[in-house]
């Protein structure tokens, strides 16, 4: 059976593979092993309602208190859980995937996504049924165990057993508290990390995608705080167009209202705000890598990089990889996943990590990836900088690389696949060491991840292609 947790959560097609039953016991857990004050928020998905009302039911059924907070950026989530001093956070969302999937990921005390031996434990409970099960074969467990018993001691021991392990009832079960100022404790979170630097962002006028998603309700107002004049789109939602050809993956409306705009500076998020994507006036898409770089740079300046290094993934394009290095900062690379960044970063005592997909993670200023904060960072690199957006991330040559995303019906039979490696090989021994290709499959859908880089951009698109091609025959 595959393993419940991928890399960002439970996720699945709501009602379908994410199931009302799935959320109330991934609710129990929570409270079971997170403990009994856990923060709830959500993205703008359909689905959201019902997900949410089932995982708060199981976090009050198993006797644990539910912080509201709404519709709120997962990093708003992440912060919350500290600000408020709870025990975990959950936030119901599927980020960038299409707005009939959702998800659930959980968080702990300290805002950090769980280890996977954690998640594991919580896997056993849920397919064990939940606290329900757990309680019946506590009390089975204790009558046979009374039955056995030779003296009236014993049996008062199994008896008492049998009543510590029954379900709440009464006054000790859960109840829900609407966190009224969620959105606005996260706002203000934002604008004070510019204002502390002594900077704001009067004078630059922004292009804003919130992709019918969760920043609508809080990038447009901390931009605005900041001092920005802020065009925004897609900043309404019905619930089934998160995501839905606009935000951080699909960026040809932000590229169009920048045209008409004359904006400054392109920003668009996915449906949840973990991440961000920016572009230059002229539609150049800076990505994720792009933005790393010029942060920290900047934080070395100011000297805040912690250890002189930056954590990224095996994905990076080697251009952010051959910048860092030729500017003396060490360069620390992961298996492909925003946790196994922010693990590498905590082992390491480091202050950024990122993807090229625009996860960022800034540890000075919250726990896990945060589009709108790093949005805000990156802006302040630019200013400090004193250069327009597209002359600030020339600090990098991007190597010319292809992704393609190939629908298989198994996404992990590419592992020991004789034709899949055989392209491989052949795509390796042409390049003859001057790029390279890499396979994953995604960690959230059912796809195989192709890339291929080269130093000409025609060879890495006619390998990539080539690979691509055997991956869906065959796979």
């Amino acid at each position: 059976m595959a393993r419940l947790f991928g890399t960002d959560g439970v996720r699945g097609i709501a009602n379908v593979e994410l199931t009302c039953e799935m959320a109330y016991r991934l609710g129990q857990a929570a409270a079971m092993y997170l403990g009994k004050t856990i923060v709830v928020g959500r993205d703008t998905r359909r689905s959201g309602d019902m997900l949410g009302s089932a995982l708060s039911a199981g976090i009050m059924s198993a006797g644990g208190t539910v912080l509201e907070a709404g519709i709120i950026p997962t990093p708003g989530v992440a912060l919350l859980v500290r600000e408020m001093k709870a025990a975990g956070g959950a936030v119901i969302s599927a980020s960038h995937n299409p707005p009939e999937y959702n998800g659930i990921k959980l968080f702990d005390s300290a805002g950090f996504k769980l280890p996977d031996a954690v998640e594991d434990e919580i896997e056993r409970f849920i397919t064990t049924g939940g606290l329900e099960g757990q309680v019946a074969r506590m009390e089975e467990a204790a009558w046979e165990a009374s039955q056995e018993a030779t003296d009236l001691l014993a049996a008062d021991a199994t008896s008492y057993l049998a009543s510590e392990i029954a379900m709440p009832s009464g006054g000790s079960l859960g109840v829900t508290v609407p966190l009224e100022q969620a959105r606005e404790i996260y706002i203000d979170h934002v604008v004070r990390s510019i204002g502390e630097q002594g900077l704001d962002f009067s004078g630059l006028r922004i292009a804003l995608d919130t992709g019918h998603g969760a920043a609508a309700l809080t990038s447009p107002e901390a931009l605005r705080r900041l001092g920005a004049e802020v065009i925004v789109i897609n900043d309404d939602f019905n619930g089934m167009d998160i995501n839905v050809q606009c935000g951080s993956t699909h960026l040809e409306p932000l590229r169009m209202l920048l045209a008409e705009s004359g904006a400054d500076v392109g920003i668009a998020h996915d449906g949840d705000a973990d991440r961000v994507m920016i572009m230059c006036p002229d539609g150049t898409v800076v990505d994720g890598d792009m933005v790393e770089a010029v942060c920290a740079l900047d934080m070395r300046e100011r000297g805040v990089l912690a250890g002189n290094t930056v954590v990224s993934t095996v994905m990076a394009n080697f251009g952010f990889v051959r910048a860092m290095r030729e500017a003396g900062i060490e360069v620390v690379q992961t298996k492909v996943g925003d946790r196994y960044v922010l693990e590498a970063m905590r082992e390491g005592g480091y202050a950024i990590g990122g993807e090229q997909s625009g996860h960022m993670i800034l540890l000075d200023h919250n726990s896990t990836g945060d589009g709108l904060m790093t949005a805000c960072q990156f802006l302040a690199a630019v200013i400090r900088s004193g250069k327009p957006v597209g002359e600030a991330v020339r600090v990098m040559e991007k190597m010319p690389q292809t992704l393609i995303n190939v629908r298989v019906r198994d996404k992990h039979a590419v592992d020991g696949n004789a034709e899949v490696a055989a392209a491989v090989a052949a795509a390796e021994e042409a390049l003859a060491g001057d790029g390279r290709v890499l396979l994953r499959p995604s960690g959230t859908e059912p796809v195989v991840r192709v890339m291929v880089e080269a130093a000409d951009p025609a060879e890495a698109e006619r390998h990539a292609q080539a690979i691509a091609a055997v991956v869906e025959a065959s796979v």
